[in-house]
C-alpha cells in the first residue's frame, strides 16, 4: 500500500500564490508580519516587487488590499484566521465586501489543530463571522490537491473571498486529475444509511469512520463541502433525500459553521436528522495538534459515533 501524502494547504496556499505571480500581472500579496507562517513568503521570494508586508496592522492591510482593488489588482491579503477575520472584520465588512472588491483574503492557523499556540490563536468563530457578511465567499479546501486549485478559483472569482487554511499536514483525498469548482460539493464516498458531510481537515476523519461504520452495517456517504457559501444544496438534498439523516464535521464551533449552513439548507428543501460534530461552542487550549483534536472530538472514532446516531434518529 502506497504511503498517504501529507501536507498542509497553507503550504498549497503559497505553492498557488507563486503560480499565479508567474501568469498574471495584476497579482499583489499583503501580509501581516507572518510571511513565513502564513507561506506567501514563497511568492514575496520570487515577486518582491507585487509583495507588502503591512506589519501587524491587519485591519490596515485590508484597508490597503481595498484601495489597491480599486486600482484594478487581484488582491491576496493573508494573515492568520483570528486576525484576518476577528481583528480585521470591520474593514472587511465596510472596506472589501460593501464595495464587491477584488480581495482574497487567505486565512491560515484555522480552527484547534494550530496547536501550542493556544486559544487565543485558534479562531473557531471565523466561518461564522465571514457566513454573515454578504456576498462573501467562503472556501474551506480539504487537501493540498482543492487548495491549489481554490486559490486559483478565487483569483478568477469576480468579488471577496475568504479561503481558510490549516497549519497541520493533513492526508490528500483527492485524485491528481480532480477538479474545483466553487459552490460545489463533491461525492467522494456512495453510501445509503447516512451521510457524512466534512470539510478542510474533517474531510479525511470522515472517510475513515465511513470505513469503521462498515463493522456495524452502516453504509455511509462522504461529502466533501469546500466551499461553505455559497452552499451546494443540490447535493445535500439528494443525499437527504436518498440517506435520511446527516452527520457535519468541522473544525468550527458547531454555533455558525458548516452544521449551522446544511441545518439552514434543508430546513427549507428536504428536512431530515441533522447531527453536527464539531467544537462545543468552546475555547481551546495549548497543546500538540492531534492530540487537541481527540480532545475535542474532532477525529474519526467521534464521527462515527455521531453518524449512529443520527440513523437511530431516522424515522
Amino acid at each position: 500500500m502506497a504511503d498517504v501524502i501529507k501536507c498542509a494547504t497553507r503550504d498549497a496556499y503559497g505553492k498557488a500564490l507563486k503560480e499565479l505571480g508567474a501568469s498574471r500581472d495584476d497579482i499583489l500579496v499583503l501580509d501581516a508580519d507572518l510571511a513565513k507562517a502564513t507561506k506567501t513568503i514563497t511568492f514575496k521570494k520570487e515577486f518582491p516587487e507585487k509583495f507588502i508586508d503591512c506589519g501587524i496592522a491587519e485591519g490596515n492591510m485590508m484597508g490597503i488590499a481595498a484601495g489597491l482593488a480599486t486600482s484594478g489588482y487581484t488582491v491576496f491579503a493573508s494573515s492568520f484566521a483570528m486576525f484576518a477575520a476577528g481583528r480585521a472584520f470591520e474593514q472587511v465588512r465596510n472596506s472589501i465586501a460593501y464595495p464587491k472588491l477584488n480581495v482574497k483574503i487567505g486565512a491560515t492557523h484555522a480552527g484547534i489543530s494550530v496547536g501550542e499556540d493556544g486559544a487565543s490563536h485558534q479562531c473557531c468563530e471565523d466561518i461564522a463571522l465571514m457566513r454573515s457578511i454578504p456576498g462573501m465567499v467562503i472556501i474551506n479546501p480539504a487537501d493540498d490537491i482543492e487548495a491549489i486549485q481554490a486559490v486559483h478559483a478565487a483569483a478568477d472569482f469576480d468579488g471577496p473571498v475568504y479561503m481558510r487554511f490549516g497549519r497541520l499536514a493533513v492526508p490528500r483525498v483527492n485524485a491528481e486529475d480532480y477538479k474545483f469548482e466553487i459552490g460545489k460539493g463533491v461525492e467522494l464516498k456512495g453510501g445509503n444509511d447516512v451521510t457524512i458531510v466534512a470539510t478542510g481537515l474533517m474531510v479525511a476523519p470522515a472517510l475513515e469512520a465511513a470505513e469503521m461504520l462498515k463493522a456495524d452495517g452502516i453504509d455511509a456517504r462522504v461529502i466533501n463541502i469546500h466551499t461553505i457559501k455559497p452552499i451546494d444544496k443540490e447535493i445535500l438534498v439528494k443525499a437527504a433525500k436518498e440517506t435520511g439523516a446527516i452527520v457535519t464535521a468541522e473544525e468550527h464551533n458547531v454555533i455558525g459553521g458548516l452544521g449551522g449552513a446544511v441545518c439552514e439548507a434543508l430546513s427549507e428543501e428536504y428536512p431530515v436528522p441533522v447531527v453536527r460534530l464539531g467544537v462545543e461552542d468552546t475555547f481551546g487550549k495549548s497543546g500538540p495538534a492531534l492530540e487537541l483534536l481527540k480532545i475535542y472530538g474532532l477525529d474519526a472514532e467521534h464521527i462515527a459515533e455521531k453518524a449512529k446516531k443520527a440513523v437511530s434518529l431516522k424515522k
